[in-house]
């Protein structure tokens, strides 16, 4: 079954919201940091940490 990122990525968002309940500004602060992260030069540093 092949599933889209961006589908996968909201569910999992959604859920992770409705069941741990984190505060509105950390969901911020994650979102934007991995925004900025993500075009950085910290970004192979990043990917090579993950896989």
């Amino acid at each position: 079954m092949d599933v889209p990122l961006w589908l996968a990525l909201l569910v999992v968002g959604y859920l992770g919201i409705k069941l741990t309940r984190p505060p509105a500004w950390l969901i911020a602060v994650l979102l934007l940091g991995g925004y900025l992260i993500a075009d950085s030069a910290l970004a192979p540093v990043v990917n090579t940490a993950i896989k």
